[in-house]
């Protein structure tokens, strides 16, 4: 039997407790236009399929414990939904399809809709379960369905190199090298020892300028603002990260951590934030679960600037990534936090920079546009998310910033004030790295008092 990968595992567990849900799916749209070939498109998802063993795996369980059953393609339904739509109705019929829960015993990990708004205008949807994909999946996906699609149209069989390894061989190597907790000299025990070091004494919860306390059950409903940092403000940053030997994830984690201190979050602020995962090159053209999330423990205490809050942050970062490999689901369980059905554990606020290859659908003879799919929930408190746009010399463009909130804690107007609090306080670290995180006005007098109450 193939074992789950230790991430796998996790979703699985959490799968059994809500197997209605789709929280753990991920979703990929575009706009397609174009004369688009259906057949041909349907084709290339079969070879995709057949391609990367993950989106042909089901979870099966035998005497308690779960693992994976890879199917022959023969055994694979893979369709390509089709339904012609108006142009009207295409939003809440992406949203009804991203919302179908997968069962993991039967159903493929996969599945693609395709909805006719006009002879040469198509939307494409896919939905896959996070048990066999992350985002870093996406650009492996689309580009080999972009080669297949382009054989296909020629009517031959697409001819890429075979993968050097499939998902169930990372699953069986990763046990290899993590060892045995119970081993002192394993590497599992020797980053689970870091770690409690690390987080010994971590709030159990962060405080937060709420509108509602938490209550005792939550349906993880969440909202997102959406907003930008226009390109003087990120070349700017990318100056203040070079002059520092930091990366941009570095200067921006560091102002989001400053922003939940002025929020009255305190001055120990654990921060969740994900990495790849993919320690390996053979990994690199993989579909597969292979993100981990680290605890990012930063220190905000003493009147510090901007630049050293920069310092302490890149410190923290270096060490976590040196001990990256212990899965997220098994710290949890060596240090067994407080436990809550409605708080993440160890953490309750995400920061992530997307940094993932190109996930756009550049298919022969069609122009792409990626559509947004709003999923109208959010696992955390909060979880802040940007991506990074370049222009044709790869200079700076600006960035693309989410604001995901759980509505039953936050409303509207707090979460996008946060949001407006972010942008001034990059902004205060662009302008001065010098200036004391003490003096960055990030709401403005009117709203400053109302957020410390809140937080009280």
């Amino acid at each position: 039997m193939i074992p789950l990968s230790f991430g796998q595992l996790g979703l699985w567990f959490i799968h059994q407790m809500n197997p209605g849900s789709s929280m753990y799916t991920m979703q990929l749209a575009s706009r397609l236009t174009g004369q688009l070939d259906r057949t041909a498109l349907e084709e290339a998802l079969r070879d995709v399929v057949q391609r990367h063993e993950s989106l042909r795996t089901v979870i099966r369980d035998a005497r308690g414990e779960p693992h994976q059953v890879v199917l022959d393609i023969s055994e694979c339904a893979v369709r390509l939904e089709y339904k012609e739509l108006a142009e009207e109705e295409v939003h809440k019929a992406m949203h009804e399809a991203s919302e179908r829960p997968f069962d993991l015993v039967r159903d493929l990990p996969l599945r693609a809709w395709l909805f006719a708004l006009g002879p040469q205008e198509h939307v494409l949807l896919m939905s896959m379960h996070h048990i066999v994909s992350d985002g870093w999946s996406l650009g492996p996906l689309t580009r080999d369905l972009a080669r297949a699609y382009a054989a296909r149209r020629r009517g031959a069989a697409p001819n890429m190199p075979p993968l050097p390894v499939q998902y169930a061989d990372y699953a069986l190597w990763q046990r290899r090298l993590l060892g045995r907790e119970e081993d002192p000299d394993s590497l599992a025990s020797r980053q689970l020892t870091h770690w409690r070091s690390v987080l010994d004494g971590i709030p159990q919860e962060l405080r937060l300028p709420v509108d509602h306390p938490r209550q005792p059950m939550s349906d993880f409903a969440g909202g997102t603002i959406e907003f930008t940092l226009d390109a003087d403000l990120h070349t700017a940053l990318a100056e203040v990260a070079r002059t520092e030997n930091a990366t941009m994830f570095m200067v921006l984690q560091a102002g989001f951590a400053a922003l939940l201190s002025k929020l009255g979050a305190g001055t120990d602020i654990p921060i969740g934030s994900p990495v790849a995962g993919r320690m390996d090159d053979a990994l690199t053209d993989l579909v597969g679960y292979f993100v981990n999330m680290l605890v990012f423990r930063v220190d905000v205490s003493g009147d510090l600037s901007l630049r050293d809050l920069v310092k302490r942050v890149q410190t923290v970062a270096l060490d976590a990534y040196d001990n990256q490999d212990i899965p997220f689901d098994r710290l949890v369980r060596a240090l067994n936090p407080a436990r809550s059905r409605t708080r993440h554990p160890l953490f309750q606020v995400m920061f992530t920079l997307e940094n993932n290859t190109d996930a756009g659908l550049k298919f022969d003879g069609l122009t792409d546009v990626p559509l947004a799919i709003d999923a109208g929930s959010s696992m955390f408190d909060l979880a802040l998310s940007l991506q990074e746009n370049f222009g044709p010399d790869k200079e700076p463009a600006g960035m693309d910033a989410f604001l995901e909130y759980q509505l039953d804690m936050f409303e509207r107007e707090t979460a996008q004030r946060m949001a407006d609090g972010y942008r001034r306080m990059l902004a205060a670290l662009a302008a001065d790295p010098d200036a004391p995180t003490s003096t960055v006005d990030v709401l403005g007098e009117e709203h400053q008092a109302l957020m410390f109450d809140r937080a009280l």
